[in-house]
């Protein structure tokens, strides 16, 4: 029996999938900062594609075990912003929209080449490899944007919440941060609380893939 959460014979798409994913996520937080006006980002060297400025090995090892993990927050200073609160929202958004696009170039990708009848003539094996790759690809990506955007701290969606409360709400709501991690944990491990509040919420990946779907059906013409 395997310890970890997912296949061992699919290690390799989950590995290579998720360090993407984080790095692009916190790059493009840290991007954005940076184009806004923080240079805090920057000067810790997060302005960058290299993996090992992101990544959490203590994240990573969760992920493999529990089917969850998380990266290296970006540091960002929201005072540094000539317009605090939508650049904050913008540079927030930023990471869960990196997601979103990485999962649409894999449906654009793998309908490339499904459209281009390259797939005909590859064998069974490969097939297999392909479809479990690209499927992952495409479902971790939008786990990650969806997940993001749940609005406890200190997932992205709580910080754009967080930004459309009023001063003194916002203070109140800082005083039970340190319960976020707690109440997540909670609907992660606890089946029936888990089936009523995140499960549904991953449901929506597949509407996003039949939308993305739909959109270059629209822009080629269908598949032949």
């Amino acid at each position: 029996m395997s310890f970890l959460w997912f296949p061992l014979e699919h290690l390799p798409y989950i590995l290579i999938t998720m360090v993407a994913a984080f790095t692009v996520h916190e790059f493009a937080h840290a991007w954005t900062a940076w184009k806004f006006g923080d240079p805090t980002a920057y000067r810790e060297g997060r302005v960058t594609l290299n993996p090992l400025a992101h990544l959490d090995i203590v994240g990573m090892l969760f992920l493999l075990l529990a089917g969850f993990g998380w990266a290296k927050p970006v540091p960002v200073r929201r005072g540094n912003f000539r317009r605090p609160r939508i650049m904050n929202i913008t540079v927030t958004a930023a990471g869960p929209l990196s997601n979103l696009l990485l999962a649409f170039l894999g449906v654009a990708v793998w309908y490339g080449l499904a459209r281009s009848g390259v797939l005909l003539d590859v064998s069974r094996g490969t097939l297999t490899n392909l479809q479990s790759f690209f499927n992952y690809w495409i479902n971790i990506n939008l786990v990650l944007l969806i997940f993001n955007l749940i609005p406890l701290p200190p997932l992205d969606g709580y910080r754009i919440v967080e930004e459309f409360a009023p001063p003194g709400l916002r203070m109140r709501l800082s005083r039970y941060e340190q319960w976020g991690v707690l109440i997540f944990l909670l609907l992660v491990f606890i089946p029936p609380l888990r089936a009523v509040t995140i499960a549904p919420l991953f449901g929506l990946r597949e509407p996003l893939v039949t939308g993305m779907v739909n959109f270059l059906n629209a822009v080629f013409g269908g598949l032949p």
